[in-house]
């Protein structure tokens, strides 16, 4: 039997139809738009895609978004003073710094730079350290993408054993402290796992997959999980975005992989689309906390 097919494409059109109704609601309120300021250093061509990409859902739940381009030969400091002039912008709520950034300069300093209120990536110290409390001033995007997904298509997390394949900072580390937290953005079943977290130095990989209810897999190697990896009747989440001669393609083989679970996410068309749309949510949050 084919496994389900998870469509975040479509979830995501749904939340971002929710949102565009807040959002028109606080303009309505407030006499003030939500701002997603985007900063982009170098001219890297997937970053000017995911940029392009963030601006057109703004524009389409009625936000305003704003670009700031620096070149790659630029000195480091003109980074930082940007990112202080927006910090103290009073109609930007929120500030994206697009990675990855030029060889050599310091991404967690960048990142660091960036006041509390206004890292709707949720990168920053104090905001994770938020996040692994159970408080969150705001959820880190991907990982919030895949929480929509499971609660959105009534897949019960709570008393599940969950296998996260990856430890970044951005998506493996993240999303195992939201599973495991006693309550979520979905409340209790979207919450309350059993969490293993596999990396690179895990040895034997396909023992620690196999006793997965729920498999989440964000490596960045195309098709690195097969059907071996997979118990039967596993839902297996897709977070990988890897461009090869075929075209774009997961951390998952796709064709042997959806022949034994019970449900999967596509790549493209799976978790990225909502990885946008929880963007959109945080900056909204942002500037509905500024008016408080």
């Amino acid at each position: 039997m084919a496994a389900k097919i998870l469509d975040g494409k479509l979830l995501a059109q749904q939340i971002q139809a929710e949102i565009a109704k807040d959002v028109a609601e606080f303009k309505q309120k407030f006499s003030a738009t939500p701002c997603l300021t985007a900063v982009l250093v170098g001219d890297n061509p997937a970053s000017e895609v995911y940029v392009r990409n963030k601006q057109k859902t703004c524009e389409k739940v009625g936000m305003t978004s704003r670009l700031e381009r620096l070149d790659a030969k630029s000195d480091p400091q003109q980074l930082f003073d940007l990112i202080d002039r927006l910090n103290q912008d009073p109609t930007v709520h929120g500030i994206l710094v697009q990675l990855p950034l030029p060889s050599g300069w310091d991404s967690n300093k960048v990142l660091d730079a960036v006041i509390p209120s206004k890292d709707v990536d949720a990168f920053g110290p104090e905001n994770v350290g938020l996040i692994c409390q159970g408080r969150p001033r705001f959820l880190p995007c991907t990982p919030h993408g895949v929480l929509q997904l499971l609660g959105r298509c009534d897949i019960e997390v709570a008393g599940k054993h969950v296998v996260v394949v990856g430890r970044s900072d951005i998506v493996g580390k993240p999303l195992a402290m939201l599973l495991m937290q006693r309550s979520g953005p979905l409340g209790e079943k979207v919450a309350n796992a059993t969490v293993t977290v596999c990396h690179s130095h895990t040895r034997n990989l396909a023992e620690f997959t196999r006793q997965a209810d729920i498999l989440i897999v964000a490596i960045g190697k195309a098709n690195a999980i097969t059907a071996e990896h997979v118990r039967p009747g596993a839902v297996v989440i897709d977070v990988g975005i890897n461009r090869t001669e075929a075209g774009i393609v997961g951390d998952v083989d796709f064709a042997s992989v959806s022949s034994v679970a019970s449900a999967i996410t596509p790549v493209p068309g799976g978790v990225g689309p909502l990885t946008i749309a929880m963007l959109l949510r945080n900056t909204l949050t942002a500037a509905q906390k500024f008016q408080d």
